[in-house]
């Protein structure tokens, strides 16, 4: 049984279809990429995985502990919780909180004091503080941001708000990480530091991570397999050299006849 199973899944914007019946799996602990041309339906089909959208049809299901679980029409808090985590195209950090705060807003959707510890300021609640404090360092340790806890997020270069956002998604424990074109705004070094960022990301945290990505070596080199969309139908699914010598997609993404 797949970790994700998405069945016919299509949304509709009035006439327009932007994601047509999709059927796509994922397994346990694999790198997977989406790509396709501008407005192929790449960002939608996240959106509609992750609760921002609710599907016009088909169906999305978890495959979790207690069994399957549909995914349709959940809120994007209960999807986070069963373990979906994504960045997003813009990036959304919390501007005017420090490097530290937005990690651990992120670790108490899973980690935080219990409502009267938070309220009456326990001795409980300050251990809890303590044990997520470390654990949040530890996490930016990871991508090399332990120096800034105290900065603001919005005073972050580009580079590094995009990889604080990866750590928050990563801090809320997902079995599944979603990122929107991580390595866009990023510099060639920039983009080969994440491409080693991404395998350490899948190998230690032993998570799926499925990424939209237009920088076409970041994705032939990280991803073991990939899917292809264009005007929101799959027309490819395959390994890298199966999808580089792939006709359709060399016809629709890569500009060949």
């Amino acid at each position: 049984m797949s970790l994700l199973s998405i069945q016919d899944l299509s949304k509709n914007f009035g006439g327009l279809a932007a994601v047509s019946n999709v059927n796509i799996e994922l397994e346990n602990n694999e790198l997977v990429g989406l790509i396709g041309p501008n407005g192929a339906g790449k960002t939608t089909l996240f959106n509609l995985l992750t609760g921002v959208y609710v599907p016009s049809s088909g169906e999305v299901k978890m495959t979790t502990e207690k069994g399957e679980v549909l995914l349709n029409g959940k809120e994007p808090s209960v999807i986070n919780e069963l373990g979906l985590a994504r960045t997003f195209q813009n990036i959304r950090l919390f501007g005017n909180l420090t490097v530290l705060d937005n990690v651990l807003v992120a670790l108490h959707t899973k980690h935080g004091a219990n409502f009267w510890a938070s309220v009456l300021r326990t001795p409980s609640f300050y251990r809890n503080r303590q044990e997520l404090e470390e654990r949040a360092i530890e996490l930016l340790r990871i991508f090399n941001l332990q120096d800034l806890v105290k900065e603001k997020a919005k005073n972050l270069p580009y580079g590094q708000q995009r990889r604080l956002e990866i750590v928050r998604a990563l801090a809320t424990e997902p079995k599944i990480l979603f990122l929107d074109e991580p390595a866009a705004g990023m510099n060639p070094n920039e983009t080969a530091e994440l491409t080693e960022l991404i395998r350490q990301i899948q190998k230690d945290f032993d998570i799926t991570v499925v990424l939209i990505e237009h920088d076409m070596s970041l994705v032939m080199n990280v991803c073991e397999r990939i899917y292809v969309l264009e005007y929101g139908k799959l027309i490819a699914h395959g390994t890298p050299s199966e999808i580089q010598q792939n006709p359709a997609v060399i016809k629709a993404y890569l500009g060949g006849e």
